[in-house]
């Protein structure tokens, strides 16, 4: 009995080696992997220092005048600098990594041994595959859930000592906030939270049903609950046929589905929301009936799009530098930079033709992909075998 057990368990064990990642990573792998994890690193690093220095040249006059403390320089914006455009960039830094040791390794023949020693290209795509999975991962995670929280610090440092500008007020609002609810604010305050002159019309089958009003709405921020308000001087009217009951006070607890974010919006204020957050923020302002969510959702896409970027721009720049040439890899690194940054400008246009002229954000955010993974098959079918 105990030895069926101990075969029994064998026969398990058996089977979980065939899912051991490490089983299929071999020591060309873990070569391959580290120098370009390696020259990935190196890359941001270089290129952001370089940005920051830039930067510092630009904006220091502004942070003297505005009297922005030091620490708040070093922590609040350039701790979420760094991040913030390291992401956005992540598909220029894969290409120049990939370009940048591949021709290193085609120069030194390397890769030329390797094809004689039977190793296919396609079996070399591998650990560029492994390394790009990595990197996408990465990005995809700090980009939806991580950066989005520096994006506000960072928004907040800028508005105050850079910028010295932020949307703190709005008037004649309206918004649907939930089937047949109409909510209506003839002034909104950001900064303290406030509301002046609100309404709220509830209706039912097309005929109005409740009328409140109330010449201040305040959000109470530290209430448990979302969508906590605390109405001044109101007066609810409630509508039964030709009855009609009114109901007033001097302050009264209420639960209206709308939050302060609803009321104002500002720039780049979709990029301070995680995924999670952009998501359900898009379903709430869709089921509202709004309109003005075509941004948010070409945000949403764009990080995911973004993601698969990196297995896209690393099979063209495998192809593009796998092979030895006379002359060095001056040529395909231009090729490769060029690339990259025709890939950054296309992103950015498709994302403005989403916003202004109603292409579908799922569409806008994907085209540079589907372009780029056309020259991705065309560079690989010219890559050596």
């Amino acid at each position: 009995m105990k030895v069926a057990k101990y075969l029994r368990w064998l026969k398990y064990l058996r089977y979980l080696n065939y899912i051991n990642p490490f089983r299929y990573v071999s020591r060309l792998d873990r070569y391959l992997i580290a120098k370009f994890i390696g020259t990935y690193i190196f890359a941001i690093v270089l290129i952001i220092s370089i940005s920051i220095v830039f930067d510092i040249n630009e904006n220091l006059a502004k942070f003297s005048t505005n009297g922005a403390p030091l620490k708040a320089i070093v922590f609040d914006y350039y701790a979420n600098f760094v991040p913030y455009f390291a992401n956005l960039f992540s598909p220029l830094f894969v290409f120049i990594a990939v370009i940048f040791f591949t021709s290193n390794l085609a120069g030194n023949s390397e890769i030329i041994a390797m094809l004689a020693a039977g190793v296919s290209f396609k079996r070399l795509l591998r650990p560029y595959m492994i390394s790009a999975a990595l990197i996408a991962a990465a990005n995809f995670y700090l980009g939806g859930f991580v950066i989005p929280k520096g994006n506000q610090v960072k928004m907040e440092f800028e508005s105050k000592y850079k910028n010295n500008k932020k949307t703190v007020s709005a008037t004649n609002v309206q918004l649907m906030v939930a089937p047949g609810v109409i909510a209506y604010l003839q002034q909104y305050d950001a900064q303290t939270q406030t509301g002046y002159g609100f309404s709220l019309d509830k209706f039912e089958n097309k005929k109005l049903v409740s009328h409140m009003t109330a010449s201040v709405i305040r959000y109470d921020s530290i209430s448990d609950s979302r969508y906590h308000w605390k109405a001044q001087n109101y007066k609810i009217r409630t509508l039964k046929g030709l009855r009609e009951e009114i109901q007033s006070g001097a302050v009264i607890d209420t639960l209206v589905q709308m939050e302060p974010m609803d009321l104002i919006y500002s720039d780049g204020q979709s990029e301070t929301l995680t995924s999670s957050e952009l998501h359900r923020y898009i379903s709430k302002q869709i089921d509202r009936g709004s309109t003005n969510v075509v941004q948010y959702e070409v945000e949403y896409h764009k990080r995911i799009a973004t993601s698969f970027a990196s297995f896209i721009l690393t099979i063209i720049g495998v192809s593009l530098s796998s092979r030895k040439r006379k002359g060095g890899m001056g040529l395909y690194l231009g090729i490769g930079l060029a690339l990259s940054f025709s890939y950054i400008l296309l992103q950015t246009i498709s994302s403005t033709f989403a916003v202004n002229a109603d292409t579908p954000a799922l569409l806008a955010a994907w085209i540079p992909n589907i372009l780029y993974l056309f020259i991705a098959y065309l560079c690989y079918r010219q890559a050596p075998n």
